[in-house]
């Protein structure tokens, strides 16, 4: 999901970097949104209903967490103070642990945690974080004109190299190439080509001096 998510973001900032599309496209970057679909609050609640357990993947897991009109109000405003290509991120306020979330649900709904209901850590997800970054190594947050949306600035990829690579995705997706896919979008992650960035010099066969790749 993060490298999907990775992937749009660079999509939105081509296209506002192109100079033949009048569309502003804007990304925001937010936490969880409580009650929202696939949020943590109505999956604890199911269990409690159950009687439990209570499933949490780790004792540390922390996530960011903002409600829905408080979230929905600022990606709109993020839109409106928005340049062509801009990327954002919100303040969301302090991060919570998700088994302190779950201890208080339990104690909301009139029950002790360990006594009446069990909390259950199952262990975290292949590839899932502890914490949340909210931006990356290279980047930077600054603030708008907002005091709860600040401005994400930081390299940004050669839309030719990006098309490139979208084209060979689709094809992959069509073959129904899935390996393939997986890592070529994990090759594209690693090694992003940077607007700017000099492309990689075809090698030669020296004795022939034909194009090896």
């Amino acid at each position: 999901m993060g490298q999907s998510k990775a992937l749009c973001e660079w999509i939105v900032e081509a296209y506002g970097a192109r100079d033949d599309v009048a569309t502003r496209f804007v990304a925001v970057r937010f936490g969880n949104v409580l009650g929202s679909s696939g949020s943590v609050i109505p999956i604890f609640r199911r269990q409690i209903a159950k009687g439990g357990p209570v499933t949490v993947t780790h004792p540390e897991m922390t996530r960011y967490f903002m409600t829905i009109p408080e979230a929905a109000s600022l990606v709109i405003q993020a839109g409106a103070i928005g340049g062509r290509g801009d990327v954002f991120v919100l303040d969301m306020g302090e991060p919570v642990r998700i088994i302190e979330l779950a201890q208080q649900m339990i104690r909301l709904s009139g029950m002790e945690p360990e006594r009446d209901i069990d909390v259950a850590i199952v262990g975290a997800r292949p590839g899932e974080k502890l914490h949340e970054e909210l931006w990356g190594e290279g980047e930077t947050a600054v603030p708008t004109t907002h005091p709860k949306i600040m401005r994400v600035s930081g390299p940004i990829v050669d839309a030719l190299w990006l098309r490139d690579e979208l084209a060979e995705l689709d094809r992959l997706v069509r073959a129904g190439e899935t390996l393939d896919l997986v890592s070529r979008l994990a090759g594209m992650m690693r090694a992003p080509r940077l607007l700017g960035a000099p492309a990689p010099l075809e090698e030669e066969d020296t004795l022939s001096g034909q194009k090896l790749s």
